[in-house]
């Protein structure tokens, strides 16, 4: 049955992006009505009443149904329909990816009270970084389309209905105040992640961390993340330092969990939590 309702979902996704700008009430309807099923499919390959399901699948999906939640939610207060031509595709190809690459279960039987919530603020933090993250990618996008225009040159790289969706983009300012309330949001979860995992890794192992690779990976992203949040705040960056500091720190987080989770998945063929 999920396999039956993530197809839908990337079909709704698919079909939105080929509405008329002007008809916004299509759009709003159609994006939420596609939100909705890819919602309950992830809902049902996720969840059952004694396990849950993880993979980087599962995971990858999982964020990018949340980043077109906070599209449709930003697109009442914005003009962003520059990026449904970006987001929903790419939120079409993660609906669809769990069928393929379902992943591992993990039973709750006889794990902490910690372990679920821990998992589940986790999901929320990765999620939300992986949005800020593509709007890092999006503002380069606009950025170099930018600069290109000043200098009366014509951005080969990018593909008519590309620079359209694009040139509809809110400036550059707004965009950026979107970037540091996600950054700051996803640094927050993460906190409450690494903060979960001490007392979840005490609980079972009687320490405060296992140092493995995802550990060192993810204190390494909460601290580039924490650095860029206090360059903004104390000495303003802005621009290219931004936009580098937001990408590296996610590409650090997705290797922490989502990079390990492939190898073992699809290169090993080995289903371990």
């Amino acid at each position: 049955m999920q396999n039956y309702l993530s197809f839908l979902a990337a079909a709704l996704y698919i079909g939105c992006v080929f509405i008329p700008a002007q008809k916004r009430l299509s759009v709003s309807l159609v994006t939420a009505a596609g939100w909705l099923v890819h919602g309950f499919a992830l809902w049902q390959t996720t969840f059952s009443p004694d396990a849950v399901r993880v993979g980087f699948a599962v995971m990858l999906s999982s964020a990018l149904w949340i980043s077109v939640l906070v599209y449709w939610l930003e697109s009442r207060n914005f003009s962003l329909d520059g990026l449904r031509v970006l987001l929903l595709p790419s939120a079409a190809l993660m609906a669809i990816l769990p069928v393929f690459f379902p992943g591992s279960v993990i039973t709750l039987a006889g794990q902490t009270v910690m372990f679920p919530w821990h998992i589940a603020i986790a999901l929320l933090a990765y999620s939300t970084l992986t949005i800020a993250a593509f709007h890092a990618v999006v503002m380069t996008l606009q950025d170099a389309h930018l600069h290109m225009r000043r200098r009366n040159k014509p951005a080969k790289w990018l593909s008519a209905r590309l620079a359209t969706a694009v040139e509809r983009l809110p400036a550059l300012l707004t965009m950026e105040k979107i970037l540091f309330r996600l950054v700051l949001i996803g640094f927050l979860l993460l906190s409450l992640t690494v903060l979960s995992g001490v007392i979840f890794s005490e609980q079972v192992l009687g320490v405060a961390f296992k140092w493995d690779h995802k550990t060192i990976l993810s204190l390494l992203s909460w601290l580039l993340f924490g650095i860029l949040l206090a360059g903004r705040k104390w000495r303003g960056w802005r621009g290219k330092t931004v936009l580098n500091f937001t990408l590296t720190g996610f590409l650090t987080l997705l290797l922490a969990y989502v990079g390990s989770r492939f190898v073992l998945e699809v290169l090993l063929h080995r289903s371990l939590a």
